[in-house]
Order: C-alpha cells, then structure tokens, then sequence
C-alpha cells in the first residue's frame, strides 16, 4: 500500500510541474490553415472519413449553387484512384480577381480567408436566389485541408489558374493568379485536390457515396445532368449520369414503378417567408408531388439540397403528417383498388439555405 502511495505522490507532483508555468503567454491563436488542419472536425464535423466526405459535398455545392440559378446543367464529379477528387461545373466561373471593395485579390477571400462568399445577400437581390451554402467556409476550409488543389475558371474571355499546396498558396501571392487568354467558347469552374492524409484519418471515399450523393443530387435538382467518373485500377474512367428532367416527379414514378394507382400530382410555389414575426423574410419555394400506390411505400426527407437519412421535418410539416390518415376510405380510392395496410404515406422533402430555403416533396401512399 505504501508503494501505491507513493507511486501516486509522484505522478501528482509530476503533473503539477506540467503545468506549473500556466500563463499569460501559454494561450495562442491558431491563425490561417492551422485553423482547419489542426481542427478539422469544427468545420466538417469529423476528421475521419465523413469530415473527408464533407469536404467533397462542400466543393460539389458550389457547383448544384450554379446550375439552381440556372447557369449550366452538367457537373462532373471524378474520383481519382490516389483519392484525388474533381469537380468540375459549367456556371458563370467563380471570379478570382481584384476585388476593389474588399482591396484583395477574390482567390485570396475564397480560399484563404473563413467566413467569405458571395451568397451572403441571397435575400436582398444578391447572386442567387437560393443557395445550399451561405456561410462562406466551404471552398476555404477543402483547401486548407487539402495535401494539394488546383483551381482553373474561365470566364470573361479569360482562364485563370491557382494552385495550393498544404493550405498555402504557391508562388507569390501578387503573381499566384495565373491568367492568359482563352479561345474556348466557355465559362466553369474545375477544382482538383487530395485531401490530405495529415489533416483526415482516411481519405479513401467509398464509390457508392459518391454515386448516392450525386443522384439524390438529381433527384432534387431537376434537368441537371450529375456525371459520376470513377477511375479503375488500370487508369481506365467508368462514366454514370444521374438525371430526373422533372425532378421528384420522376423520382416518384421510377420509385412505385409502373403498377401505380394514380398519376403524380405536382405543386409547386415560391413565397416569402420569415422564422418569427421580427426577423427578416426569407425566400422559399415548396415543391411537392404525391401519388397512390398498393405495392411501395417510402419516405424520405431532404434538407438544403441533402437527404436526412435520420428524418427530420419542420414541426408545420409533422403536424400535417400526423393529421393524414394512413388508410382512406374506399370512395377515395379508384374503383380497381381495394385500400390495404400498405397504403401509407411517403415523403421527399428538400430545402436549403437559411438565406433562400426550398422544399420538396413527394408523397406516396
């Protein structure tokens, strides 16, 4: 007992001596990409392999941003066998030049500085209407977490051309924008990088993530074609397009399949909306979509463009749910069906950002 004792005294002592010389000059402020390299997990709330998945959604989000205002509709997303990842859009191009309000170059406030975008306005007439991200980190955050990017836009008749390497821009930051005239008759952003194994525990993304993400990316972005590439072992590419030209209403249908008892029905409005009676109004578009069928049930939620796989809808939205009835009277019903307990309610729902918020649905019973 008394060697435990003393074995104990020691490390007590031990520990005081750690930490005896606590001072003013012992707090520190992690400051440019130490702040996502070292702390990956605030951002993309793991630094395993779903904070690495995280940080591919935020680049891919950019890209859905510009094809939701109407501005191209191909994405193609390619899954290198390193666990180098491309996004590549036909949008307007992310502007990386001068920028005279802020007096700094776009590149620098896009991917060097948290908290920077251009969707902070989306209420107030600003570049888009809806927006799955209004926080101004993603773009930011990848790149600080990334073992390598390269970033390529064109647009304005021009090409521009960044890269990166472990957070930090390479070349002189007054001379690290490369531009150079383009006779391509196009506008896009392509966006390659590595997330660093420093930075996320794994980094190997499984393929049938990025082939869920990119069709559900289709199913509530409808007529915009999402090309998945995915490099084999032998260099070769394999190509698969995920496209719903109407959305939830073809989601809906390739769901129950052809032995529906009705036709989907469609809706879908755009209103102003506001959380509380002294906060701003907000934009919001409902889109919904319900049919009957005897053979398949489902439901499904979608937030901001991404499925939750948990569930999850607004209280509005669950108290209409539980007032619906699970089975309707037969006079309901077309006269071939007979209503059975498999008759229940399905429902697909989207909305994104708090500035510009849509919602889908879809209902089948």
């Amino acid at each position: 007992m008394a060697a435990k004792t003393h074995k104990g005294t020691t490390e007590r002592a031990s520990m005081a001596k750690n930490t005896a010389n606590y001072g003013n000059d012992s707090i520190r402020q992690l400051k440019d990409e130490e702040r996502v390299r070292l702390r990956p997990a605030v951002i993309f709330g793991s630094d395993g392999l779903d904070g690495c998945a995280h940080a591919a959604f935020e680049i891919l989000s950019n890209a859905v941003d510009e094809a939701r205002q109407g501005y191209g509709k191909l994405i193609t997303l390619t899954a290198f066998r390193d666990g180098s990842i491309q996004v590549e859009d036909n949008g307007r191009g992310c502007p990386l030049d001068w920028n005279p309000s802020e007096k700094r170059f776009n590149w620098e406030l896009v991917f060097c500085e948290l908290y920077a975008g251009g969707k902070y306005s989306n209420n107030e007439g600003g570049d888009y209407d809806f927006s799955l991200g209004t926080n101004g980190l993603g773009s930011c955050a990848t790149q600080y977490a990334s073992e390598y990017m390269d970033v390529t836009v064109w647009r304005d008749g021009n090409k521009y051309s960044l890269h990166f390497k472990k957070g930090k821009v390479v070349g002189a930051k007054k001379k690290a924008l490369e531009i150079e005239p383009s006779d391509e008759n196009r506008t896009g952003t392509t966006i390659k990088w590595r997330p660093d194994l420093e930075v996320f525990t794994s980094i190997s993304i499984p393929h049938d993530w990025y082939r869920e993400t990119m069709r559900r990316q289709a199913v509530v972005n409808a007529n915009v074609t999402f090309r998945l590439r995915i490099e084999g072992d032998d260099g070769e590419f394999i190509e698969e397009d995920f496209c719903y030209p109407k959305g939830i209403e073809d989601y809906v249908l390739e769901k129950v399949g052809a032995d529906y008892l009705t036709e989907p029905f469609f809706i879908e409005a755009e209103r102003r909306g506001r959380d509380r009676e002294d906060l701003p109004d907000y934009n919001v578009k409902i889109t919904a979509c319900l049919c009957f069928s005897r053979t398949f049930q489902m439901q499904e939620y979608y937030h901001n463009s991404s499925w939750l796989e948990n569930g999850g809808a607004p209280p509005t939205d669950r108290i209409l749910l539980a007032a619906r009835p699970r089975k309707l009277p037969a006079a309901r019903l077309p006269a071939r069906s007979t209503p059975t307990s498999s008759n229940r309610a399905s429902t697909t729902k989207t909305r994104a950002a708090l500035s510009g918020r849509t919602s889908r649905t879809a209902w089948c019973w």
